[in-house]
């Protein structure tokens, strides 16, 4: 737990890559906000918002850049990175529990499937058969992996988090509670009358390093499988259509909704509660704003957005009723030009 790791100033400038200006021998035990911080903690400024919070900080130590030192009267490990400074300190003040190695008496397990000795099973965990689990692997409480599914070393499963057959994680992918990936993707044909179903013959392969969020689908592809390219973060309650390619280290934010074989770049950023049409393709290094429909493909890298800024209600409505006439009024001033020429 965190209250029982402490680090000296100077050993975690070593460890974060900061230079430190202050007492090296200064204990640090936990971290905190500017505003709460107090003896023992470690804050950091990354956000200039934040930054007339600083003079009266009372922790013993801040991460901040070289441009705010003057303003900080504690300890400071000046960063060029105070965000990824703080996020690796996050790292060593973790304060999750540890999973023991071993299987729970109620969890089953089928006789095909061999574990490695430093694995761990929770309770009422279900493992199927020909399923390949690496070494420091661990499966929480009631999760369900498919058969012959594949999970790489240092993989980590919460509670009920669900596997269908066949998909295969990296190493190191952390998977949240009630994530379901491998399930069928949407596809139907409709015959006149009735739809009748395709059957989703591909899976899902996840890459190394990839944490998916809490209550996130990722759909198996249809003949081709759906995937997940390394360093891959995706926010809770994400859902990811079949044949979908998500590129390397892309952040997907929460509520996102990506429709069946769309193909997005690596080192994307899509906004929490945004969507993107089937069928189309993203380059590398798009940001796309929260709340935006991605309606075509992206050949460019750069910021796009989409949708109408916040207004007062009674703006909106006025404003609405115009947008349904945009079209006649285009059509006037394309006569008014015509007329002109």
């Amino acid at each position: 737990m965190s209250d029982a790791k402490k680090y000296t100033l100077g050993a975690l400038a070593d460890r974060l890559d900061a230079k430190l200006i202050g007492d090296e021998n200064c204990l640090i035990d936990g971290l905190a906000t500017l505003k709460q911080g107090g003896p023992g903690k470690l804050c950091f400024l990354s956000n200039p918002a934040y930054a007339s919070q600083l003079p009266e900080c009372r922790a013993s130590a801040v991460i901040l850049e070289e441009k705010f030192s003057a303003s900080c009267p504690v300890n400071k490990l000046v960063s060029a990175s105070p965000y990824v400074s703080f996020a690796k300190a996050s790292q060593l003040f973790d304060n999750s529990p540890v999973a023991d190695p071993g299987v729970h008496a109620s969890a089953s397990i089928h006789e095909s499937t061999q574990l490695p000795e430093n694995c761990s099973i929770g309770a009422n965990s279900v493992i199927a058969a020909g399923v390949t689990i690496g070494a420091g692997t661990i499966v929480g409480a009631g999760c369900v992996v498919g058969e012959g599914c594949t999970l790489g070393a240092d993989c980590r499963l919460q509670g009920n988090v669900t596997l269908y057959h066949g998909v295969r994680l990296g190493n190191r992918v952390i998977i949240h509670s009630g994530a379901v990936i491998g399930a069928d993707g949407f596809g139907f044909a409709f015959d006149g009358s009735k739809s009748v179903k395709i059957n989703q013959l591909g899976t899902v392969d996840v890459g190394d390093d990839v944490e998916i969020g809490a209550g996130t689908t990722i759909d198996r592809g249809a003949i081709d499988d759906t995937v997940i390219e390394q360093g891959v973060k995706i926010d809770n309650q994400v859902q990811i259509g079949h044949n979908c390619r998500i590129g390397a280290h892309t952040v997907v934010c929460g509520c996102t909704a990506i429709a069946g074989s769309a193909v997005i770049g690596s080192y994307c950023v899509l906004g929490g509660a945004s969507g993107v049409v089937g069928h189309i393709q993203i380059v590398d290094r798009v940001r796309v704003g929260a709340m935006s429909l991605v309606s075509q493909s992206i050949f460019e890298p750069g910021d796009y957005a989409s949708g109408t800024g916040i207004m007062k209600t009674t703006q909106w409505r006025r404003n609405a009723v115009r947008f349904s006439k945009l079209d006649d009024m285009a059509r006037r001033v394309k006569r008014l030009e015509n007329k002109e020429e």
